[in-house]
């Protein structure tokens, strides 16, 4: 139903409302082209040099890319040091209305 991601909208802005980081992992060209307001990005080939830092921000993490398949890598990876992290899928699904 979602795709390669199982965030649903309801899970995405109760991430966002806690204040949870939203971490874009498409390349810097995708990045530079278009991306949500306030969020970071990590490629995800450089997801594990950033364990660390992804860890001092304290936050809870919403992944996103193009179609969630990327963010999906770096969800199971991140899982394993214990970072709260759901898949938000495309970055367009972060982008809040106001």
């Amino acid at each position: 139903m979602f795709g390669f991601f199982e965030g649903d909208v309801a899970k995405i802005d109760a991430y966002l409302k806690k204040g949870a980081v939203v971490i874009d992992v498409r390349t810097p060209m995708e990045y530079n082209q278009a991306h949500a307001p306030g969020s970071e990005l990590i490629p995800l080939d450089a997801i594990p040099q950033n364990v660390a830092r992804i860890q001092e921000m304290n936050k809870a993490v919403i992944l996103v890319c193009r179609t969630g398949a990327r963010a999906g890598s770096a969800k199971r990876f991140l899982q394993r040091f214990g970072i709260d992290v759901i898949n938000g899928g495309a970055w367009q699904a972060v982008v809040q209305e106001s």
